[in-house]
Order: structure tokens, then sequence, then C-alpha cells
């Protein structure tokens, strides 16, 4: 018997609430939508453990040997740690370590500015989502899919789909960046406070956001006269 993929999921942010029983419906997967070969190349990233099949470098390599390979796993978004904590107790009590070889939630470090202060907080890159690395077989497949907490696998047709050692490569480089993400909470039009430089605790309206190079334009009163400021991204807080 050919272990079945349940039917292909989007990788979004969306909230979903959790079952009322964890237990039930455990071989049913969830309405979805179909997930593109672009959706699967950023679905998430690694906290540990090494990868089988990818540099970090971002080269492709070839498959393990033993025939491992990285799947993605779907669960109800805010449980993915208890998922986690679920699953490696199943793969510890079922005998599964030569089958099953890491669970990993993907996250990455980003910083934000909170009531004029500057802290790092952990995020989840895809809520919802988890990594699986293992070989797959009829085994495997049911002691992962039967999880509490799983709901089910992703993947592009009858079979769960493996992800690519190049995009195994990606996840890595994203989890292992050295400086964390800056987190924008603001839009063009909206009012910020400025909370360092020159213009501290001056209040405008944010002209214009420039991604690549972390800055933003903002538009502020100066002798009665709107003057646009260009500002680092951790200078203003909205307001």
């Amino acid at each position: 018997m050919m272990p079945e993929a349940d039917d292909q999921v989007a990788f979004d942010d969306a909230e979903a609430q959790p079952p009322a029983d964890e237990n039930e419906n455990k071989n049913e997967a969830p309405d979805s939508t179909p997930v593109a070969e672009s959706g699967r190349a950023e679905a998430g990233g690694a906290d540990g453990g090494g990868v089988e099949g990818g540099g970090v470098d971002g080269t492709p390599s070839a498959p393990a040997e033993d025939g491992r390979s990285w799947y993605v796993i779907h669960c109800y978004s805010g449980y993915e740690n208890k998922v986690r904590h679920n699953l490696e107790q199943r793969i510890d009590s079922m005998g599964m370590k030569g089958k099953i070889f890491d669970v990993v939630v993907p996250t990455e470090e980003e910083i934000e500015v909170k009531d004029g202060k500057r802290r790092t907080v952990e995020r989840r890159v895809f809520p919802g989502y988890l990594l699986v690395q293992m070989v797959m077989s009829e085994d495997s497949w049911y002691v992962v899919r039967n999880t509490p907490g799983v709901t089910g696998f992703v993947g592009m047709g009858n079979v769960p789909t493996p992800l690519r050692p190049e995009e195994v490569s990606q996840i890595l480089k994203r989890m292992e960046a050295e400086a964390p993400k800056i987190k924008v909470t603001f839009k063009p039009g909206q009012k910020v406070r400025i909370v360092d430089g020159p213009f501290n605790d001056f209040i405008g309206a944010v002209a214009e956001i420039d991604m690549d190079r972390a800055k933003v334009r903002v538009m502020v009163s100066f002798f009665g006269r709107e003057t646009p400021v260009e500002l680092d991204f951790l200078q203003v807080e909205k307001v």
C-alpha cells in the first residue's frame, strides 16, 4: 500500500482554529488549496540537526544514500511546538528513530520596536507548517500522519512530495542568517513616532518605504513646513 498525500495546501500566514478533539478525523485532510512549485520553495526553516541532500551554500547535492528526505506537514497554527513534541514522543516510543530523523518548526529572529524599545523576538516563518526528515514508507507515514495535531502532508499528486535539495539549502540559509530581520509594522500614509535621532519624539506620516535599504521616509512638520526625513526602520514606531 502506497502512502497517500493529503489535499495540497498553500503556504500562508492564515490562522486556523484548533479542533475540538485532536484525535478525531485523523485520516481526513482539511479543505485546502493547491500548492505551487514556487510555494514549496519557501516551506520553512531548520533550527538544528544536519540536512542530508543539501549544502548550506545553496549548492544542490545528491540525495542521501539511505533515502531520507525532508517533507512538509501541516498542523493548526499556534500548535507547532506541541505537535513537534507529540511526534518526537511517538518516534521514540514506536522505535522509528531509524526512519524519522528530525522534526523542525521553521523560525527566524526578528527585531521589533515597541514603546521606544528594541527587542529581538522569534517568529514562525510559516505558521501551521513543520518539516520532517524521514525515509518515506508505510510505517513512517503512519507514525507521522496519525500524530495528534497533524492534519496532513503537503504533496503533489498521490504521494507526499519531498523538498528538493536546493530548497533545503535555501531554508537553511534563511534560518542561519546572522542579522535578524526588522519587523515593519507601518504602511505609507500611517502616522509614526520618531524614537531616535535629532527628530526624536516628532510625529509624522510615512511617505515611502524602501525594503531593500531598510529605510523609511517620513514627512514631519518643521517650522510650519512639511519636511521629508529619511530614517532607519528602527528609528520609528507606529503611533
